[in-house]
């Protein structure tokens, strides 16, 4: 190569000056710069791609799951399983036997008559005879009448009568009804919205659950200070949505405690959550 043209010649020109130029290694490296841009572009365009593909796969899978929350009220598990049984036939009436009769002795309203006018069975009765016979229209003898209930004896005493003592009421059990039930703080309204912004809606669809609707019933004690124990789910439907929902009520916030005759009582609440998978 001449002198005047090594300071304007490419240095893979100087390396291969008077070799063989149309071997593999020179054509290599000429073009390397070319082939790595070429490559570079194509390795970011499969990575949008994807990203692209990924972004849109979330956004559709999240479009066909939905949360259902449904109000379900307690009901008595006993009560319940007792309607449930069947009722044995009634037994025959017994054979209906006529009743003894009952002395019975004629009242007479009082009345000034002459003696020879008064009939004998219209005669006034001693008091005495009247305590211990039933009082009718008519005289008739029979026997004794064993629910006549004989007048009270007088007793001498301090003439005040001490009422009854009422059962006392336990408060520190369960109870299942209450004159004010517990509520979420903010309302049936910010109960549903917590458990619809804390519940994993995807979670069926990542377990592999089909199309359909998987509905859980969670119970759980709100005890007198509010706080939330026993959650447990009643039920499970799979593809873990038994789980997702009692992890989200346990580590919710206090609640208000339930009320009966104006002290904070343990309350047991019941929730239904529905996990709702749409078709694709």
């Amino acid at each position: 190569m001449e002198a005047n043209k090594i300071l304007t010649a490419d240095i893979l020109d100087i390396i291969f000056e008077g070799k063989n130029k149309e071997y593999g290694a020179y054509e290599l490296r000429k073009t390397y710069s070319k082939r790595l841009v070429t490559a570079m572009i194509a390795m970011l365009a499969v990575c949008l791609l994807m990203f692209a593909a990924v972004i849109l796969g979330k956004s559709k899978k999240t479009e066909n799951t939905q949360i259902i929350v449904q109000d379900v009220q307690l009901e008595d598990v006993k009560q319940k399983e007792e309607e449930k049984k069947p009722e044995a036939p009634p037994p025959p009436p017994p054979p209906r036997a006529e009743p003894p009769k009952v002395e019975i002795t004629k009242f007479t309203p009082p009345k000034i008559v002459k003696d020879a006018e008064v009939k004998q069975e219209d005669k006034i009765q001693e008091v005495e005879k009247l305590e211990d016979t039933r009082i009718g229209t008519i005289n008739q003898e029979g026997l004794k009448d064993p629910n006549i209930v004989a007048p009270p004896v007088e007793a001498s005493g301090t003439g005040t009568v001490a009422a009854p003592a009422a059962p006392k009421e336990d408060y520190d059990k369960e109870f299942k009804t209450v004159q004010i039930q517990a509520k979420f703080p903010g309302g049936d309204q910010e109960w549903r919205r917590y458990l619809e912004r804390s519940l994993n809606r995807d979670l069926p669809v990542e377990n592999g659950a089909p199309p359909g609707n998987y509905t859980v019933v969670v119970s759980f004690l709100v005890d007198k200070d509010g706080s939330i124990s026993e959650v447990k789910a009643e039920n499970s439907p799979g593809y873990g949505t038994a789980e997702e929902a009692v992890r989200v009520i346990r580590k919710g916030p206090k609640w208000i405690p339930a009320v009966q005759n104006g002290r904070n009582v343990i309350y047991r609440q019941r929730q239904s959550i529905t996990f709702q998978v749409a078709e694709e």
